[in-house]
């Protein structure tokens, strides 16, 4: 059930919940995990850190006239700053030096500073912001020891090996020639003129030397706010607090993917705000009505304000004063150029917005990314008549507009659907939009959400409209990549798609179906029966042989060693009967404890769901978790050793991974054997819109180790037997022009049947306004009459009973009689 491109499924609407702040600096490395607030250690901290240090405030030649502290939080949640302190120690400290305190108070915000102001000297011109705490330590220009402390206190160690154990310690800077600092040594260059700080990052390898450089101080406290120096880089420029500072959006944007004011302060940026975001990634998005020339850089910019509600309204002229932050969503995703700690001065309100930039056939490139040979393209000068991720980017932040748009994916349980802005792009035949080769991605799709919190989202199926105008700021997510944040939403027009229903076989075919059920456990609620039991027994018309993928232990999710699945399946072949199906037996292979991957503790297994009275099962006992079947070759031709069986289940192929299972089946007197599948997941995939071009495809390793464990049972199977009749089928996690699938199929010994049907209709899955192909139905050479359908019934539609569209193949046993 893993999404496509791996992406983990969500569990809230917020990005900021999901993922730390991710900036420049840090991409290389990315830990998504962070310490809790409380933690007091001196070891690389992943929540607050103290990013910059300066003690040279009010001496001769310094601009500042205050020494100060910033801190910064690398985590993803608020941390509370009540009960810390800020501690100093000389660089040098004799036997009766004592460390000074400052106890600090509040919060501090993911993302955002921290500003502590202390000792003020004689010199200097200009005045910190307002701190955020304040105290009187006279810092050391040159050397000296910072402390981030839980509680109030006073450290009493003097050695950096003292200090580095003492379980308050949050986190040290020792600078200079300081004897308590971390790693191989302190941080160099500190002076009057000079801060020592971290990078955008706020990496903490605990190395004082290397985390921490010398530079012009930059001072930020929890509001934003910078010192005020009345021009310069982001400045005034005008010198008034209502005159525009010299940085523009178009400035701040920049050329490429990453910005050339990233972990810079910004004062005064000028714009419209032409949209409001109140819940999930509160902010607001201001666009420069005095565009450049320069069409690769955006006139439009997020302004992140954390927890805050924002308190200006579409077409406010503001000014807007903050830091630049490059927002990662992921690992692997491109960012989104910010503005953090955000400050506003509203100038006017009720302003016209600038007018939109229009998305259509015209003016979305074909071709999708620029190739940087799997690196990131961060760095690569945008071509935006080029590539759609490029044109994209090009207009980040920027209000776009389409008119009557053609939904190519479902509404979903987050509120967003996906449209195509280009109708002739690769359309099915029911108004998707199919993806069919890895460089013939779609680029027409876009996922639309709304700003409007007080009307629905509409409920929406492939091939409903959005008629007339949409129009919003052109964002970016993990979930996804770019997206309309509607303003103006179209209004919904519905296809009337409807769920199709397959014919019945006759009497003298073999109908043999498969379908995840996705998670099915005995706990489950009735209603999730019910619809995948009208499933199988309507939409399918009861096959004689269903190979079920994602069927758990009988207590779901619980991990308590269970790991029969009879309850669940006495469940669902009920619902099946009372549907009108036929009276369905199963059979399966238990696994062991938390072996075969899934939801942690479901145990999740593939099973055979059969009609007895229209197929015999063929059984021969022997058959375990661990216990591979083997193929024997008999005068009346290929029979399996235990059926039901594993294929190689102890191979480095299946790890954390569920074992494929096989059976043996009689029908009309004639042998056929069913290989029921469900391959490892895409889970560490890179996406297709993310910044690494072209991605990788990590999880494709595993996937062609078991296609080959398969295709090498299959091969024995048709050297016992040539003429063996067999079905592969099953969630296989993969394309149909995937290695996977080539691995699968290799020396002819599989035909994968979703080629045999037109290119429009080659799909089972809709991802990302996608809609491709994860699940099979593959046939032995001997299997040469069949008919084959897809039935869909569920990837397109808002309501579903399952992600996937099950599938069915009807085989005219007596025609493909061996001659």
């Amino acid at each position: 059930m893993s999404s496509p491109d791996g992406r983990p499924r969500r569990t809230g609407k917020s990005r900021r919940a999901a993922y730390p702040l991710i900036s420049v600096g840090a991409v290389g490395a990315l830990a998504l995990t962070a310490l809790p607030a409380w933690t007091a250690a001196a070891v690389p901290s992943a929540t607050a850190v103290i990013s910059e240090v300066y003690g040279g405030g009010g001496n001769s030649g310094a601009t500042l006239t205050r020494d100060f502290v910033e801190l910064a939080n690398a985590g993803s949640e608020v941390f509370d700053l009540s009960g810390y302190s800020v501690q100093y120690l000389p660089g040098s400290a004799s036997a009766s030096s004592l460390w000074q305190v400052t106890p600090l108070s509040g919060s501090l915000a993911a993302g955002n500073r921290y500003l502590v102001g202390e000792g003020v000297g004689s010199g200097g011109t200009t005045a910190l912001p307002t701190p955020d705490a304040s105290g009187s330590i006279a810092m050391s220009a040159t050397t000296g020891t910072i402390a981030l402390v839980s509680g109030t206190t006073a450290l009493t160690c003097k050695t950096a090996a003292d200090c580095t154990a003492d379980s308050r310690v949050l986190d040290i800077v020792g600078y200079g020639t300081a004897v308590v600092r971390e790693g191989t040594g302190p941080a160099t260059g500190a002076s009057n003129t000079a801060s020592v700080s971290r990078a955008e990052s706020l990496a903490d390898t605990d190395d004082n030397a290397a985390d921490l450089t010398a530079g012009t101080p930059t001072p930020v406290n929890s509001a934003g706010q910078t010192p005020d120096t009345g021009g310069g880089e982001g400045g005034g420029g005008g010198g008034g607090t209502t005159d525009p500072g010299t940085a523009r959006i178009h400035d701040i944007q920049g050329t490429t993917r990453v910005s050339p004011y990233a972990g810079k302060a910004v004062t005064r940026v000028p714009g419209i705000v032409t949209g409001v975001r109140t819940s999930g990634s509160k902010g607001y998005w201001i666009q420069d009505p005095e565009a450049d020339t320069d069409a690769r850089t955006s006139e439009g910019l997020f302004v992140y304000t954390g927890s805050a509600t924002p308190t200006v309204a579409v077409g406010d002229s503001v000014l807007v004063t903050g830091k630049v932050t490059e927002y990662y969503p992921s690992s692997s995703s491109q960012s989104v150029t910010e503005i953090t700690g955000p400050t506003v001065t509203v100038l006017s309100s009720g302003n016209a917005l600038p007018a939109p930039v229009a998305l259509n056939t015209t003016t979305v490139p074909d071709a999708y990314t620029p190739d940087a040979a799997g690196g990131s393209i961060d760095a690569l000068p945008l071509e935006p008549t080029a590539y759609a991720l490029d044109f994209y980017e090009s207009l980040e932040g920027e209000r776009t507009t389409f008119t009557d748009a053609r939904v190519v994916g479902a509404t979903t349980a987050y509120d967003e659907l996906w449209v195509t802005v280009k109708p002739d792009e690769h359309p099915t035949t029911r108004g998707g939009t199919v993806y069919s080769a890895y460089d013939q991605p779609n680029t027409g799709r876009l996922k639309v959400m709304s700003l409007d919190s007080t009307a629905a989202f509409p409920t929406a199926n492939v091939g409903d409209a959005l008629s007339g105008t949409t129009t919003g700021p052109l964002d970016y997510s993990t979930y996804g990549g770019y997206n309309v944040q509607a303003t103006q939403l179209g209004t919904l027009v519905p296809a009337g798609l409807k769920r199709e229903v397959t014919r019945r076989q006759k009497g003298n075919e073999l109908a043999v179906a498969t379908y995840n059920v996705e998670n099915l456990d005995a706990l489950d609620a009735q209603e999730k029966f019910d619809r995948l039991a009208e499933g199988v027994a309507v939409n399918l018309n009861s096959p004689d042989i269903v190979a079920l993928e994602e069927i758990q232990d009988d207590n779901g999710a619980t991990n308590d060693g269970t790991l029969t699945s009879e309850a669940t399946l006495t469940r669902f072949t009920d619902a099946i009967r009372a549907a009108g199906g036929p009276r369905y037996s199963w059979r399966y292979i238990t696994p062991e404890n938390s072996t075969d991957g899934g939801e942690p503790g479901g145990n999740i297994r593939q099973v055979f769901l059969f009609n007895a009275k229209r197929v015999a099962f063929q059984d021969r006992a022997g058959g375990d978790a661990t216990t591979a079947t083997t193929v024997v070759k008999t005068r009346k031709g290929a029979r399996l050793t235990y059926s039901p069986g594993r294929i190689n289940p102890t191979s480095d192929a299946w790890d954390s991974s569920r074992k494929p299972l096989v059976g043996e089946f009689v029908f009309h007197g004639e042998s056929v054997f069913v290989i029921a599948n469900h391959f490892t997941s895409k889970g560490g995939d890179q996406p297709l819109h993310g910044r690494y071009q072209q991605p990788t495809r990590s999880s494709e390793t595993q996937r062609a180790a078991q296609a080959a464990e398969v295709n090498t049972f299959v091969k024995s199977l048709l050297a016992a037997d040539k003429h063996a009749k067999a079905v592969v089928l099953g969630d296989l996690n993969d394309y149909e022009f995937s290695g996977t699938v080539t691995t699968l199929t290799d020396g002819g010994v599989l035909t994968p049947l979703i080629t045999t049907l037109p290119a429009a209709e080659r799909y089972t899955y809709v991802f990302d306004g996608n809609s491709q192909t994860l699940d099979h139905t593959l046939t032995t050479p001997a299997v040469t009459h069949f008919d084959y359908d897809v039935v869909h019934i569920n990837a397109e539609f808002a309501d579903q009973a399952s992600d996937h569209d099950p599938q069915i193949v009807r085989i005219d046993v007596a025609r493909c009689r061996r001659h």
